[in-house]
């Protein structure tokens, strides 16, 4: 008898389970669907705009710009934000940023000695564990950020960078492709670089000239901070889509197998309990035998 209770217990314990998980997963997936609209619809304006000031870059000749060109001062260091989430149960999506942002460390020299942020709460045991000092904890952004907090964020890496405080800014985030891809990617914010121009059609526009009004400076002045608000911007939009997906996917096997365990345990509780009935009636014949 009380193995039977033990297996019943354990069953109504793998019920309240999977009822958890699936709703969890029913909540990770209508979350999915509105940060992966905001995800995709910011990447075509985030792509034409870098695509316009590499264009302007390459065509203004030798047009210099405070964030192209990279004046640290003495103590200058590289500024490297690490993106990870702020609640678990996401699957392996914060152990490959932090396997990325590890391996970018070992073969970065400086990186680890330079200045770490993060965002979220899931790296910071990592960090703390391989003895990595965090000089800013961003907590404020939040699963739903904000363009008016990640320009904010932006502008304060700009006037450090154009100050000399740092000497660059890389963003370990994961990089959102499609439901069925996301690769953990270290984004080279600052310096700005213009991404080479592709064969055929981008060779040919990157030769043609240009009449600038006005004048190559004062678009640079424009453009370029615009450029890089809405790369951070981008970012953050697929490090929150990468994560609903992460955790949609996580909480669907987890489902998944708790109504497997549910099968399990129940063909066990028929078994003993079968087993039960079979020794009572054993047991009363028996009596019944000596009685008579």
């Amino acid at each position: 008898m009380g193995k039977s209770r033990e297996i019943k217990k354990r069953m109504k314990a793998v019920g309240n389970i999977r009822r958890i998980t699936k709703t969890m997963q029913m909540i990770a997936t209508s979350k999915f669907a509105r940060a992966q609209q905001r995800a995709v619809a910011s990447k075509p304006y985030t792509n034409a705009l870098f695509d316009l000031v590499g264009k302007l870059a390459s065509a203004s000749g030798d047009v210099s710009h405070p964030l192209i060109e990279a004046k640290p001062g003495a103590d200058a260091k590289m500024l490297t934000l690490v993106v990870t989430s702020d609640r678990g149960l996401c699957g392996p999506y914060n152990g490959a940023i932090l396997r990325k942002m590890m391996e970018y460390f070992r073969s970065s020299t400086g990186a680890r000695e330079g200045m770490i942020e993060l965002v979220g709460k899931k790296g910071l045991a990592t960090l703390k564990f391989n003895k990595i000092v965090v000089a800013t904890h961003h907590t404020h952004i939040g699963d739903k950020p904000s363009y008016e907090d990640v320009e904010a964020l932006a502008q304060t890496y700009i006037d450090r960078f154009i100050a000399g405080e740092i000497s660059g800014v890389k963003v370990v985030y994961m990089k959102f492709n499609s439901v069925s891809k996301q690769v953990p990617e270290i984004k080279q914010l600052l310096p700005f670089v213009a991404e080479a121009p592709a064969a055929g059609d981008g060779k040919k526009e990157a030769a043609l000239p240009f009449e600038f009004s006005p004048s190559p400076r004062e678009l640079m002045d424009d453009l370029l901070p615009a450029a890089l608000k809405a790369a951070l911007f981008q970012c953050f939009n697929d490090a929150i889509v990468s994560e609903h997906v992460a955790r949609m996917i996580a909480m669907k096997a987890a489902t998944d197998n708790a109504g497997k365990m549910g099968k399990r345990l129940s063909r066990a509780y028929n078994r003993a309990r079968q087993a039960q009935i079979t020794t009572e009636l054993t047991e009363i014949i028996s009596g019944a035998a000596a009685l008579g």
